[in-house]
């Protein structure tokens, strides 16, 4: 079984619960994510590359962290709140985030090993960087600090 087929099984699993238990919060979140592996799984058949349950569910939760900051920017607390819940629900799915100071190490690592000096080979770092990290690494956030290391 694959990790895809767990994640989905555990989605199932929690929705029914969820379901059981009346939260209706949660069940909807477990919906839309399973919905949106069951629509990667779809396009996978029709000649994509296969998903990877992982990505989709950051995906997820990258759309809902964009979301509460718009929602701040305007003042909607309420709006806010909501999407931080949902957002919780799907980070238990999630492997844990890499820290600052674990991204720092690894950008340092890989800037000695590859001996660049310039900002503009930036490029260099990302992606020996994010696959390091693996996915437990927000590429924002990788690149925030990778610049901050490069200027200082």
């Amino acid at each position: 079984m694959t990790s895809s087929d767990d994640l989905a099984e555990r989605l199932d699993a929690d929705a029914k619960q969820a379901l059981r238990d009346g939260d209706k919060p949660r069940l909807a979140v477990l919906r839309r994510a399973r919905a949106a592996l069951k629509n990667a799984e779809i396009e996978a058949r029709t000649g994509g590359a296969a998903p990877d349950p992982v990505r989709i569910l950051q995906g997820l939760a990258k759309r809902h962290r964009e979301s509460i900051e718009q929602f701040s920017a305007g003042g909607r607390q309420d709006l806010v709140d909501h999407e931080t819940a949902e957002l919780a629900i799907l980070e238990e799915y999630l492997p844990a985030r890499a820290t600052d100071a674990e991204i720092e190490a690894v950008v340092r690592e890989i800037v000695a090993e590859a001996g660049i000096t310039d900002a503009k080979q930036l490029g260099k770092i990302m992606k020996p960087a994010l696959d390091r990290l693996g996915s437990g690494a927000d590429g924002g956030r990788v690149r925030e600090i990778a610049q901050r290391v490069l200027a200082g």
